[in-house]
């Protein structure tokens, strides 16, 4: 699905019929955020889709703005339809997570330009097949989805690593050295994992760059996403997947040029990664 501020602020959408209310009552924003106790930046954040309003927000602004009640009724539905765009993601998985696996695969074959910033987890396309089934797992104990559906799954993300050898393509990745020692899978799946990041920091169409701990970064590396081509985003959380088009996908690629060029790679990577596999051997 599209990102849910598209959603929001797309024309006739919820975040510009809150902003055209308040205007025409004549409150500016600072006006708005101190009737309702809010910091302005809630106000503007809301007014712009970046931030999606509860029922009581919602409440409130209606009763400042004093909406009619055909108006409070428009707002109420239009509320309700971004809450359960919110849920899809849940409703995905539920339904099964191969299918959500195959369109992943989709996206990848057409893009030639493909970047995964991560901070917690392996990217998808590096995993080995016992850190992904970890990972798939993870859906099933989050969102209800059928453990049946974690074999065909796991398959499908690893046939999608097909994709690597593809020479035509250009894979650039850079990952949290907290990804390298979180285990969230089994002790011997992780050790296979972190053997594998040292055999595919070697492929030449393929940057691996890790951001090692104690060193300084001008920008905080806050949440993971996946660049295919110069005009997709794709964010994941733990109830959603959002779309981020054109000048919002640029700036995450502004992002990962700043996070891949404070990152380690080749050999420098290959260290980190080696210290990370004897720390976890010494506990074994």
């Amino acid at each position: 699905m599209d990102s849910i501020e598209d959603w929001l602020r797309r024309p006739g959408g919820l975040a510009g019929h809150l902003r055209g209310l308040r205007r025409n009552v004549g409150l500016t924003g600072a006006q708005m955020a101190r009737q309702l106790g809010w910091t302005q930046s809630k106000v503007s954040k809301i007014e712009t889709g970046k931030q999606m309003p509860t029922d009581d927000d919602l409440d409130g602004w209606i009763t400042i703005c004093h909406a009619s009640d055909v108006t409070s009724a428009t707002l109420r539905t239009l509320l309700a339809e971004a809450q359960g765009l919110h849920q899809e993601w849940k409703q995905q998985v539920r339904l099964g997570q191969t299918a959500i696996q195959q369109n992943y695969d989709q996206l990848v074959s057409r893009a030639t330009l493909v970047r995964n910033a991560e901070i917690i987890y392996i990217p998808g396309l590096l995993q080995t097949p016992g850190y992904a089934r970890s990972r798939i797992e993870e859906g099933v104990r989050l969102h209800g989805a059928d453990p049946g559906d974690v074999d065909s799954a796991t398959a499908r993300r690893m046939s999608r690593q097909q994709a690597l050898y593809d020479t035509s393509k250009t894979f650039e990745f850079v990952i949290s050295e907290a990804a390298l020692r979180l285990l969230l899978c089994p002790p011997l799946d992780m050790l296979a994992q972190l053997d594998r990041l040292i055999h595919l920091a070697d492929m030449q169409h393929v940057t691996l760059g890790i951001l090692p701990f104690g060193r300084q970064l001008s920008i905080a590396p806050q949440n993971s996403f996946l660049l295919l081509g110069p005009q997709l985003a794709i964010v994941e959380t733990f109830i959603g997947e959002y779309m981020f088009h054109d000048e919002e996908a640029a700036a995450y690629s502004v992002v990962m040029d700043r996070l891949l060029s404070e990152s380690v790679i080749g050999v420098e990577a290959q260290e980190v990664i080696r210290r990370a596999m004897a720390d976890l051997r010494s506990v074994m």
